[in-house]
């Protein structure tokens, strides 16, 4: 580590970040953008890259990768599953990633035991990594006893706190703020406008999207004589190695001790994730969900969109919790959980089942409440509904 707190910053890329801005950032899965291979290869090669087994002309050439809709001549496209079928078959595309061989599909065919897997290996193929731009901008804010790895991006008003160490490769978009006592693994990328608060320790190869806040106060509060008082958060938030966050999430720190976000996990937008929660390692967190604090969820757990989990759960290894599902209830492992309040995913589908007959079965209970009435010779039940004011 170099420790640059005492010098003038290097003269910088700066020029170059600003270059790469205006020309647009690099994919947000990448550190660097990506450049198609202009030639292609032959199909045979894709075959033999992911020991696929070719259905078509041995001599045919893909030079690009696109989507079932807008795949052109010269194009591998995904077929994942039957579903998508109908769109293959006016696919203009002249090859397919496919995970059994269909008779009725035009166009050369790869067949895959793992589709989608080798079909992102494949894409990697066609693209090629330009040089991140490297170096420090010359309006970056620098505290006192900052120690920067080798190979650094630092772009245009970064602001650095004292005693803050950055690993080597990692890369800071412009306008990233990092407090005081930050840590940053190599080969790690923050996207314009992240800010990691003091204290917080962030793993190597994290990937963190434009406008995230990891380390703001946790929300706690003490009720007395009528009014809300703070609770100190004193504590943190580790993020490990390999996790992905995505723009404008919201890690809180802990009371006390960390908020843990372990390996591998991915995160979407727009997620909450609060105080003292711990996050299990290799999940998926999608859009707009919302963990309230002291929480811990297991290695391998999906959640949908929009969930919400209230606080001190326990949610076990390898659980789904559906889109939407509210859970107010431990989940044991593996469980499947839908709806609100949660509940078994079985039990809620037939659940909504009957929910869908309900006009159905209404119509039947009055057929037999008048049929009734007419052996019994008294007149027909009449429901009165109360009128809304």
């Amino acid at each position: 580590m170099r420790d640059v707190s005492h010098r003038q910053p290097q003269h910088f890329s700066e020029s170059a970040i600003l270059i790469n801005v205006s020309q647009g950032l690099p994919n947000p899965k990448r550190k660097t953008m990506p450049t198609e291979t202009p030639d292609g290869y032959t199909i045979t090669e894709l075959v033999r890259a992911i020991d696929a087994r070719l259905h078509g002309p041995e001599e045919l050439r893909i030079t690009g990768v696109n989507n079932l809709e807008q795949a052109g001549p010269g194009d591998l496209a995904l077929l994942a599953s039957h579903r998508l079928m109908d769109q293959a078959l006016h696919s203009r595309a002249s090859a397919f990633i496919v995970p059994e061989y269909f008779p009725d599909l035009n166009g050369a065919q790869l067949v895959s035991t793992h589709p989608q897997f080798d079909f992102v290996r494949l894409i990697n193929r066609f693209f090629t990594k330009t040089p991140a731009p490297t170096g420090i901008a010359e309006n970056v804010v620098k505290g006192s006893n900052v120690s920067l790895g080798d190979d650094v991006s630092i772009g245009p008003f970064v602001t650095i706190g004292s005693h803050t160490t950055l690993g080597h490769r990692v890369t800071l978009y412009p306008g990233v703020f990092l407090g005081e006592g930050v840590t940053i693994g190599d080969d790690s990328v923050l996207h314009p406008n992240v800010s990691i608060q003091d204290g917080c320790r962030i793993g190597a190869r994290v990937i963190i999207h434009a406008g995230a806040v990891i380390g703001s106060d946790g929300f706690g509060y003490v009720q007395h004589e009528g009014r809300h008082h703070k609770i100190p958060q004193r504590g943190i938030v580790v993020i490990e190695d390999d996790v992905e966050i995505g723009a404008n999430v919201t890690i809180d720190r802990a009371t006390h001790g960390a908020t843990h976000v372990r390996q591998g996990t991915k995160i979407d937008n727009l997620v909450q994730i609060a105080h003292n929660v711990t996050v299990g390692e290799h999940g998926i967190i999608v859009a707009q969900v919302g963990i309230a604090g002291s929480t811990t969820i297991g290695k391998g757990v999906m959640i949908g969109g929009q969930a919400g989990l209230i606080d001190h759960l326990t949610i076990g290894d390898q659980a789904m919790i559906a889109a939407g599902a509210g859970i107010e209830k431990d989940v044991e492992p593996g469980a499947r959980m839908s709806g609100r309040p949660a509940m078994q995913s079985t039990a809620f589908f037939r659940s909504h089942i009957l929910v869908q007959q309900l006009p159905e079965l209404k119509k039947q209970i009055s057929n037999l409440e008048k049929r009734l009435a007419a052996i019994e010779g008294k007149p027909p039940q009449t429901r009165k509904t109360k009128k809304s004011t």
